[in-house]
């Protein structure tokens, strides 16, 4: 899978815009790698219930305005960590009207969601997507924290999921740390060498040091940035895109 350079919590097009004119300018030559355009959606938002972070995601009415581009990874993130009863032909559903005809990758920020499901969910939805697995704080306790133990449950998301995201963070910017991330790469390397490996957790224009430990082991690491591009941390405050650019350029520079 080609590896991808990610920022979540796009609003609007000119966003979007703005961001693939500065990936465009500084992408080295001969590289494959993508950029992931996050736009975000969760249970409460899909379903119109109130919830905090109704400022923060985009109207799902608007989300296919974001995805503009074929040649950008669009990826829709749908975010449930209380268990609620999906219905996931509904979300299938959600992925053709809202994603519009461009959107071609869904995350799945949730904890250790059926396989069945997922596989079901891309199968109404009709498109051709790259479906992102994101092991989160909840879903590594699942697992005792156990890179063995991960493998095991990924087994089942063989033929449903083709990139895993490591990201104890999710979205609050707390640094990733490479040392304890190391041996769950390595892992679910060694098991399924053709998974896409990616990580997140506070990654920013001023932290990518913290992934350059594993670029060494890892060159075709994927990494996605959130809550850092932000001055003050807090990811129910707007992205400031002069930080999202100044991450960009140094992102496409470290991993070239």
């Amino acid at each position: 899978m080609n590896p991808y350079i990610g920022i979540d919590d796009f609003h609007t097009f000119d966003e979007m815009d703005r961001m693939l004119a500065v990936f465009r300018a500084h992408l080295p030559p001969g590289s494959n790698r993508r950029l992931h355009v996050g736009a975000m959606m969760s249970y409460k938002t899909l379903h119109n219930l109130p919830t905090k972070w109704a400022d923060v995601f985009p109207q799902k009415e608007e989300i296919h305005d974001i995805f503009a581009y074929d040649e950008t990874m669009n990826c829709l993130h749908y975010a449930d960590y209380e268990g609620n009863q999906v219905l996931w032909h509904i979300l299938g559903h959600a992925i053709t009207s809202y994603g519009g005809i461009f959107i071609n990758a869904l995350q799945l920020d949730m904890i250790w969601p059926e396989p069945a499901d997922i596989a079901n969910a891309t199968h109404v939805s009709r498109k051709q997507l790259d479906v992102i697995l994101q092991i989160g704080a909840q879903a590594f306790e699942e697992a005792d924290n156990d890179p063995k133990e991960v493998v095991e449950r990924l087994r089942d998301y063989q033929s449903v999921i083709h990139y895993v995201l490591l990201d104890k963070s999710m979205g609050r910017g707390i640094g990733l740390d490479a040392d304890w991330l190391r041996p769950f790469l390595y892992e679910i390397r060694e098991s399924f060498p053709y998974l896409g490996l990616a990580v997140a957790g506070g990654l920013g224009p001023n932290t990518l040091h913290l992934i350059e430990p594993l670029l060494k082991e890892f060159p075709d690491l994927s990494i996605d940035a959130s809550g850092q591009l932000r001055p003050s941390g807090k990811s129910l405050d707007p992205i400031d895109w002069n930080m999202a650019e100044d991450y960009l350029i140094k992102a496409l520079s470290l991993l070239k």
